[in-house]
């Protein structure tokens, strides 16, 4: 049996990891609601993130972040500057 490769183009959410998924929404869920960017913003970002060649298993390869939490941080960014 060969290991699944991964998803270049999908975030955690996306995939079938819900260890990795339950810590990044409840990093999300803890940030202060005044630091979390609104929910429009955050999408935005994620499909922004979602076309990007630097994305790899809901994890930027620019900088290592998962890329789900840095679109929840409101003053958050893109370290190729996309967003």
């Amino acid at each position: 049996m060969s290991a699944q490769k991964p998803c270049r183009r999908c975030l955690l959410s996306e995939m079938n990891d819900a260890s990795k998924m339950d810590m990044v929404k409840k990093w999300i869920e803890d940030l202060p609601k005044s630091d979390r960017a609104d929910e429009k913003v955050y999408e935005e970002r994620l499909s922004i993130c979602r076309l990007c060649d630097n994305l790899l298993s809901g994890t930027c390869l620019s900088c290592g972040c998962y890329v789900e939490i840095r679109a929840a941080i409101k003053k958050g960014r893109c370290p190729e500057k996309k967003w």
